[in-house]
């Protein structure tokens, strides 16, 4: 599922550095947690969601980054309704802030996001990879 996640979200894909990055992710929840989103009437997993855990000293402490979420059925809902279950958790967990980042061709998560209360920041996102 996660290469399917990276061709609708249009990113690369390399499966020797996703399964190094999933494994530490389902040992144990020191680093985030992973659900997966189950279709209720055939036990198929459907979708997935992805939350890790930071610190930060802008939030107050403990906090987390939406990310990932990918669901094969777009329109239907269910992303929705995973999204609420996945941040009532977080926020269950005592995380302060939550943050996602999304693609800027990604309209119609934009909107769905701002739905659940996420705002636009005029923050910039910037990376460096290290493997390169």
């Amino acid at each position: 599922m996660v290469a399917e996640y990276c061709a609708a979200d249009h990113h690369d894909y390399d499966i020797v550095t996703t399964r190094s990055a999933l494994a530490p992710l389902l040992a144990d929840d020191r680093h985030g947690s992973v659900w997966l989103i189950v279709d209720d009437s055939s036990s198929d997993p459907v979708g997935y969601a992805c939350v890790t855990w930071g610190y930060s000293i802008e939030a107050g402490g403990p906090e987390a980054l939406f990310d990932e979420i990918y669901v094969r059925q777009q329109g239907s809902g269910i992303g929705t309704v995973a999204m609420r279950l996945v941040l009532e958790e977080v926020r269950r967990l005592g995380y302060a802030r939550i943050y996602l980042e999304t693609e800027t061709h990604n309209e119609r998560g934009r909107r769905l996001y701002q739905r659940l209360g996420f705002i636009t920041e005029d923050s910039v996102w910037m990376s460096l990879d290290w493997r390169l």
